[in-house]
């Protein structure tokens, strides 16, 4: 027995360390706050991994080697500055998950667009031939993947919560897509400490590694790293890297040029997507021909401007993975109707001034759909012609209907996370198209 290591969170992404850790020969116990679901008890039970919920105990926590802690418990938490003290080590998933991997490894972060371009990456490699992994803050385990076999390369989407705890983590590329104010709550309201987090994901390169970034970034393009950087833009020519010329993507890498002018994405937004992916590819040598046909026949992933139906003229998109304000005033930007914008829910701090041009531009009326939306209530009472109440999602999409007319569009991107009234921003999504369907 290699010696004993606590996972801390039923979840995903504990799940998934507990089995790996079992699988390795490590003596493995599981503590999980709330309730662990019923899969979740079985997966443990199955590998005869000892457990326990709605309570942390700290005597059968302490006497750890090595504590793997879930993403979504953070610093400030009771538990956490307990063991602080104690000097136990406390890693990540994806830290131990690298430990057991021999794969080329892309790791992709920013505010937003990280899955879409984590999907896009994978679907390139895949298309190429490789033998890829997609995984990370996408919904799929790295470790519980790893417990069942490695892979050539792992393509990882990662939140700032889960680079907090890296300490030997290295990506051959790393990919930062833009850095915004996004869940300041958990960083004590300071900007800085959220930028410096998602820096780590570069931490551990080396000169042989690549690191791509946006250069139009303010926040991302003084970055200090041992890696190869290249840049992405929108806005200028780039030397080495990628950025748009008479609306086609050129990639400029290793003294070869390529034109990419067909996207399956749409919207500024997606432009920085598709040129990060290409980009990476290229380092991997992958096929100019593979990297243009797979920019042609990528499908986006559910809740990302997603084209649910249009009724009576009228569409309907369901943006719900927008839980913060960089993400909407991407999907603002990208609608060319007007919009009747439904909006609202757990409110993270959120300063709406940066959408006040795009929503006095295209915005007709905005639906608050939430228990407390003061705030968004606030910014835009004197910007749009109506303000409208909403107390669940199909109150929201009757009200929505209502008031569009044929050639609008009914935009959800809500700028908030869904806890108030939904499981998760899949809940929120998916009932939305229901209540839409129902029409």
């Amino acid at each position: 027995m290699l010696g004993r290591i606590t996972i801390l969170g039923g979840g995903v992404s504990g799940i998934g360390a507990a089995i790996l850790a079992k699988k390795k020969g490590f003596n493995v116990f599981l503590s999980e706050k709330m309730t662990l679901s019923k899969n979740s008890k079985d997966l443990l039970e199955k590998n005869n991994i000892d457990w326990e919920e709605g309570n942390h105990t700290l005597s059968k926590i302490i006497n750890s080697n090595e504590i793997i802690i879930s993403p979504g418990i953070p610093n400030s938490s009771t538990i956490i500055k307990k063991l602080r003290t104690l000097n136990i080590p406390i890693i990540s998933e994806i830290e131990f998950g690298f430990r057991f991997s021999k794969g080329k490894i892309i790791a992709i972060t920013g505010t937003n667009g990280k899955t879409t371009t984590t999907l896009l990456v994978g679907h390139i490699l895949k298309k190429s031939g490789y033998d890829v992994l997609v995984a990370g803050n996408i919904g799929t385990s790295f470790c519980m993947s790893l417990a069942n076999r490695d892979y050539e390369y792992v393509v990882l989407e990662l939140s700032s919560f889960q680079l907090e705890r890296i300490d030997h983590f290295r990506a051959d590329i790393a990919i930062i897509l833009n850095i915004t104010p996004d869940h300041l709550d958990r960083y004590d309201f300071d900007f800085t400490k959220y930028k410096k987090t998602k820096y780590r994901i570069f931490k551990n390169q080396i000169s042989s590694d690549t690191l791509i970034y946006n250069s139009d970034n303010i926040n991302t393009k003084e970055i200090d790293t041992s890696a190869n950087k290249i840049p992405i833009s929108v806005s200028r020519k780039i030397k080495e890297g990628g950025y748009i010329n008479n609306n086609q993507i050129i990639i400029n890498i290793n003294n070869t040029t390529m034109n990419i002018q067909d996207l399956a994405l749409q919207g500024k937004h997606n432009i920085f997507n598709s040129m990060a992916a290409a980009v990476a590819a290229r380092v991997f040598e992958v096929k100019d021909s593979v990297i243009r046909q797979s920019m042609i026949d990528f499908q986006n992933i559910e809740h990302r401007l997603e084209h649910v139906l249009t009724v009576h003229g009228i569409d309907f998109i369901n943006d719900s993975k927008a839980t913060n304000i960089n993400a909407t005033w991407f999907a603002l930007e990208s609608m060319n109707k007007k919009v009747i914008w439904i909006a609202g829910g757990v409110d993270k701090g959120n300063d709406y001034e940066k959408l006040n041009d795009l929503v006095i531009s295209k915005v007709k009326s905005i639906i608050c759909l939430g228990n407390n939306n003061k705030n968004l209530i606030d910014s835009f009472s004197n910007k749009v012609d109506h303000i409208l109440h909403a107390s669940n999602m199909k109150d929201a999409v009757f009200q929505s209907y209502n008031i569009a007319n044929s050639g609008d569009v009914v935009l959800l991107s809500p700028s908030c996370a869904s806890f108030d009234l939904f499981e998760n921003f899949e809940d929120r999504g998916l009932q939305f198209k229901q209540q839409v369907r129902s029409l």
